[in-house]
């Protein structure tokens, strides 16, 4: 295991690069028959981190050159230079070195139809004066909103585990991923907005409306189980027509249009546009912030769950210390529960809810990684694979296994390289940089879900698959808190 200094982005343009110059091994193959090929090996042939990892051990080294999907005929050019290790990865936070326009996806970029024509923040360099105006709106969103957060989450999954149990007493399962995609969505309508989506006009249907959305946006990187050639012509050579989901997306506008107007009222006063300001925002809610604990939610239970009673037992004695000390769950309460702080963060290192950061290279740089430094030239893309980054063992010891207490005491300042939020964990987002705004709330709700549960719970146990672009966790015994 390195130290925390040896571990940094070693990228200084005034300074010679600490290690010997190699050249990026990796090859991308022939025009389209390379892409294609490495499309299929990606997704059938070697599935997607095995992709990784054949490679990897194949150059000998975490910085190589391949293509990434989609290819052809969604991206003009799929090849890039792929960094797996905690020590390169860095150089895609630097907005001063890499750009960030159109890459939020990848090498493709889903039609502005699906947003209202709008390119939104998300698919903004810094330097695009728009950039700076909609994610200080983000801000002051989540700055007026921050009192709800924690009583409207209490609200909503008290009746999401009541649900839960009643489930469980009537199928001896419980499916936690449909639960949470149902009260997530309302519990940030809420939070953000204080409506809930069933008194409006669109009713129940905002979370089939929003995953259909979301869909479209991401089926390039999806696989759907389908016959591997009629999945991959499906999903993987063209865009879907925008079209099917233009009505759905209607009525997601609607609802945040009538449900945020004095936001929009603000978004106004901040010089933007009251329609783009919308699509904004409803993009910030349902891809960034729902589409994100529809994943993040069954990966903190599937970590959890896996490790067993023992740390179940330290959690519940934490967290009914704490808010018996308290009297309340507040936002003091939670930070006197570290094991829980690094519980949450440890499923974030094993499982990233975002798994990929792009970057194309503004001008000539130097990369390094642990053993050798790295020429990339000014316009070349470059990929990051978060969840081997996250998982590099030269950073964490026991990399590859979780450690719900790896960031307690000394361990916490390991938190800095839990790269989830497209910067540093110990950094703060900016209108100049590209970190998610809502970092520190995306932990926050990962905590109170630990919090929630363990309330109510002594232990659980539930079993563990995959779905689509995350873990699918299905609940099958629960036991009630008992006094302690």
């Amino acid at each position: 295991m390195v130290s925390s200094s040896e571990s940094q982005p070693l990228i200084k343009d005034s300074a010679p690069p600490k290690r010997p110059i190699q050249e990026i091994p990796g090859s991308y193959g022939l025009p389209f028959i390379g892409a294609i090929r490495d499309r299929l090996d990606y997704f059938y042939n070697q599935g997607r981190d095995n992709f990784f990892k054949i490679r990897m051990d194949k150059y000998k080294s975490t910085v190589f050159r391949s293509n990434m999907p989609p290819g052809p005929f969604m991206a003009s050019n799929p090849r890039v230079v792929v960094l797996l290790d905690g020590a390169s990865f860095p150089v895609l936070f630097d907005v001063s070195k890499v750009e960030k326009r159109d890459v939020f996806t990848g090498t493709y970029m889903p039609s502005t139809s699906l947003t209202g024509g709008y390119r939104v923040c998300s698919y903004l360099d810094p330097s695009e004066s728009q950039h700076a105006k909609i994610k200080d709106l983000l801000f002051y969103l989540l700055r007026t909103r921050r009192d709800f957060f924690i009583p409207e989450f209490h609200n909503t999954f008290k009746t999401l585990f009541d649900d839960l149990e009643t489930e469980l007493t009537q199928k001896g399962k419980s499916d936690f991923n449909a639960l949470n995609d149902k009260y997530s969505f309302e519990y940030l309508a809420q939070a953000y907005f204080g409506v809930n989506p069933a008194d409006s006009k669109l009713g129940t249907s905002g979370p089939n409306t929003a995953a259909l959305w979301l869909l479209f946006q991401l089926h390039p990187l999806m696989t759907l189980g389908l016959p591997k050639f009629l999945e991959d012509l499906l999903l993987h050579t063209f865009h879907l027509p925008p079209f099917i989901v233009k009505p759905g997306y209607k009525k997601l506008y609607d609802f945040f249009y009538s449900s945020a107007s004095s936001l929009l009222d603000e978004a106004e006063k901040m010089g933007l546009k009251r329609d783009e300001a919308c699509h904004n925002i409803l993009f910030a809610s349902v891809f960034n912030s729902y589409g994100g604990v529809k994943v993040l939610f069954p990966v903190i239970l599937k970590w959890i769950g896996l490790a067993g009673e023992d740390l179940h037992k330290e959690l519940v004695k934490e967290i009914r210390s704490a808010v018996k000390s308290d009297g309340a769950v507040t936002l003091s309460t939670i930070e006197k529960m570290p094991l829980t702080k690094s519980a949450v963060y440890e499923a974030l290192r094993m499982e990233p809810p975002v798994m990929f950061q792009y970057g194309k290279a503004k001008k000539d740089l130097i990369i390094e990684n642990h053993e050798a430094a790295f020429e990339i030239k000014k316009g070349e893309m470059i990929f990051g694979f978060q969840p081997f980054a996250t998982k590099d063992p030269k950073i964490f010891e026991n990399a590859e296994e979780y450690n719900g207490s790896r960031f307690v005491g000394e361990g916490e300042k390991l938190i800095k390289h839990v790269l989830w939020s497209n910067g540093f964990e110990t950094d703060d987002p900016t209108v100049d940089n590209k970190q998610c705004p809502g970092k520190d709330f995306v932990v926050l709700m990962g905590r109170l879900l630990v919090v929630e549960l363990f309330l109510r719970y002594d232990t659980f146990k539930a079993d563990m698959s995959t779905q689509l672009l995350g873990p699918l966790v299905t609940f099958t015994s629960v036991t009630k808190a008992t006094d302690s």
